[in-house]
């Protein structure tokens, strides 16, 4: 993906075929406001910066007469021709007027680099605020502020004032999006380490304007990208962010990381006004839109360059053949991508006769294959495994040995190839650059190469489900139950879910201890007694719920602990059968609206934390998915004896939640906890309905 630096001027554009963000990322001319004589400017830098720019640069400057050989003018406005991009090296309190000059000459877009805005407090958000005012009302793309700019190497523009960058930095393919300046330019600097070029490089700052959204959109259409890498701190509007990264990995692959496991929103929003929201949630976000999501820096440059070197055809779970050409690194390896919890599926008969006939008798020729040290047979081994039914990718592991195998010819016929190998670091350098045009990735360790691995599957499940996904219009009753006013007690909320097809115990509701007496004898034991009260999250803890209720006696007990609670009424239900419990839910989120839970249930369902999260409306392929992503799945599927789940039944309860939510304005969460697996279906025990 890395080739040497060759500048070359921006596409022209026409009204006609012009995008919005053109003027930002395709300028014909750019002014420098703030452009210094003084090397220790960062004015200065920026000149020295877009050096190669083959358009003009004009140095915007109050007194100097020139600017590293550049004429100054000492306001835009002065400037006589157009201006497409100025870039304000400023500080803040001087921002506003040097914005409403570029308004005043048409400017197309602008990047404010300095800080002191809304992640400054109270009165950086209101000059924030007028800066994007100003920015709408004349039509001018802004980027930032508190950014330090942005890069695309092959059209010379460095529109950063970090110094050197252009012998640094050279073209490429990658396109890096990063909330902070800093992480975008860490990522560029890795990338060139890694053998990346890169296409653009972005911070988006504090996003007054041009966000996330706007430039994946932007992206969507630059036939000079082949991959996307995000690293995402917080987000504002998810939803649009969702609606961006589903558009653009229709055309190109795109890989995330974020940042939230701890709490590290004060400081996240110290740095760029936007707090990082739930972890959790941003990530399941990203994954459902099609997005590979990793966990550090490393992880998403790995990923990328496998995205950016080839892409598997959609697929549910492919499959990976292993072959190493010595044992102990393809073992680590294997390793590697078993716990990653990659499918490494059995040879075919037929392949393994043919091994049989390529490879010496001791060496193991399943999946994976060693083919001890590698010899002229070595590309046959190759052909062999990846043409096995079920192998939709190869993982192979091969140390650097010229005498013994040439890599690029022996990998140039097995289709999808990952290739982990250590060699001397020139070798490897170019060893990359020749397997490049073959669409193989290069990885330098078994768990990088497991990493880029991981990510092609990734990316080829998410595509699938995306192609099987049908998202519901009314899977169920159109739920014509009371609005929601407040919090619901478990009776009305039972109520509401029935409708929608969840099934509860037969119940009965007493507002006295004679009602209660009736309704145990007509019912029959055993019996549950629970307190009937909204606003009770956690009833069991006091005295609320008694179970096995089988006696008079049993019945006065549990009538008597109820009774110390105020307001309290009686529910009183019929036990059901012991099963596995599941938690499933619905709630709103700040940044990416309403979302659907499934997780392990009952009362250790806080402790044990084992939860998978979905946007709502979620469809078919996706809710039958998120069983096989809880770390406790076997539990559900008939371990030991007890009773399996309805997966059909499950994912059909997940979607009719989630279009429930989407539909009732007027709710803002609901839990079922616990959803009781039994051998005649699921039955919620417990449910909670909370009003927006």
């Amino acid at each position: 993906m890395t080739s040497a630096p060759e500048h070359h001027a921006p596409q022209s554009t026409s009204p006609a075929s012009a995008r919005p963000l053109d003027p930002l990322f395709s300028p014909r001319s750019i002014a420098v406001v703030g452009a210094s004589p003084n090397p220790g400017k960062i004015g200065h830098v920026l000149m020295r910066n877009l050096a190669g720019f083959s358009g003009p640069v004009y140095p915007v400057h109050p007194t100097a007469s020139e600017v590293l050989g550049h004429p100054a003018h000492g306001t835009v406005a002065t400037i006589p021709d157009r201006v497409d991009l100025a870039l304000l090296a400023i500080p803040p309190n001087a921002v506003i007027a040097a914005m409403n000059d570029c308004a005043a000459a048409g400017v197309g877009a602008a990047v404010i680099h300095s800080g002191g805005w809304a992640e400054a407090g109270e009165d950086g958000v209101a000059a924030q605020t007028k800066l994007r005012e100003i920015a709408r009302a004349h039509g001018i793309r802004l980027l930032g502020p508190n950014t330090s700019g942005f890069l695309i190497p092959g059209h010379g523009i460095y529109a950063t004032f970090v110094a050197d960058l252009p012998q640094t930095v050279h073209p490429g393919s990658l396109a890096i999006v990063a909330q902070s300046g800093g992480v975008n330019l860490s990522l560029c600097f890795q990338a060139q380490n890694e053998g990346l070029g890169v296409r653009l490089g972005v911070g988006l700052g504090n996003a007054a304007d041009v966000g996330w959204r706007d430039v994946l959109e932007w992206l969507a259409e630059d036939d000079e990208t082949t991959v996307v890498a995000l690293a995402i701190e917080g987000v504002a509007d998810g939803r649009g962010l969702v609606a961006a990264i589903e558009r653009l990995v229709d055309r190109r692959p795109v890989v995330a990381l974020t940042v939230g496991r701890t709490d590290v929103a004060a400081f996240a929003k110290s740095h760029t006004g936007v707090l990082t929201g739930s972890y959790r949630v941003k990530r399941a976000a990203l994954a459902q839109a099609g997005a590979v999501v990793v966990d550090d820096l490393t992880e998403l440059l790995d990923a990328a360059q496998a995205l950016g070197a080839t892409r598997l055809p959609a697929r549910a779970n492919a499959g990976v053949g292993v072959v190493t050409a010595q044992a102990g690194p393809g073992l680590l390896l294997t390793d590697a991508l078993a716990s990653r919890g990659l499918r490494i599926p059995p040879l075919t008969a037929e392949v393994q006769e043919r091994l049989k006939s390529l490879l010496p008798p001791l060496t193991y020729q399943e999946n994976p294959v060693d083919t001890g040290r590698p010899t002229e047979t070595f590309p046959k081994v190759l052909q062999a495994v990846s043409e096995s039914p079920g192998i939709d990718i190869l993982a192979v592991s091969l140390l650097h040995e010229p005498e013994a195998v040439d890599p690029v010819s022996a990998l140039k016929n097995c289709g999808p190839v990952v290739l982990c190998s250590q060699g001397p670091q020139a070798v490897m350098a170019d060893l990359r650059e020749k397997l490049c045009p073959a669409g193989v990735p290069l990885l330098p360790t078994p768990a990088r190469a497991a990493t880029a691995v991981a990510a092609l599957v990734a990316d080829a499940r998410h595509r699938w489900l995306r192609q099987t996904n049908v998202t519901p219009t009314h899977p169920r009753s159109s739920s014509s139950f009371r609005p929601a006013t407040g919090s619901w007690d478990e009776h009305s909320a039972k109520c509401l879910l029935e409708e929608i097809g969840v099934r509860s115990p037969k119940r009965v509701v007493c507002a006295t201890r004679a009602e209660a007496y009736v309704a145990f004898g007509r019912m029959g034991g055993p019996l549950a007694v629970k307190v009937l009260c909204s606003g009770i999250a956690h009833k069991s803890e006091i005295g609320g719920v008694h179970l096995n209720v089988r006696s008079r006696e049993d019945l006065d007990t549990a009538l008597d602990a109820i009774d110390r609670i105020p307001d309290a009424r009686y529910l009183i239900e019929h036990m059901v059968a012991a099963g596995p419990e599941l938690l499933i839910g619905v709630r709103r989120d700040d940044a990416f609206s309403a979302i659907v839970l499934l997780g392990s249930g009952g009362v250790e369902a806080e402790v044990e934390d084992d939860v998978t999260i979905r946007l709502a409306p979620v469809g078919s392929a996706e809710t039958r998915a998120m069983l096989g992503e809880l770390t406790s799945v076997r539990r559900y599927r008939g371990f030991r004896g007890a009773p399996a789940v309805n997966e059909e039944e499950l994912a059909l309860l997940l979607e009719s939640l989630g279009w429930l939510i989407t539909t009732r304005e007027d709710i803002a969460e609901i839990e079922i906890n616990p959803l009781r697996v039994t051998l005649n279906g699921l039955y919620a025990l417990d449910a909670v309905v909370v009003a927006r």
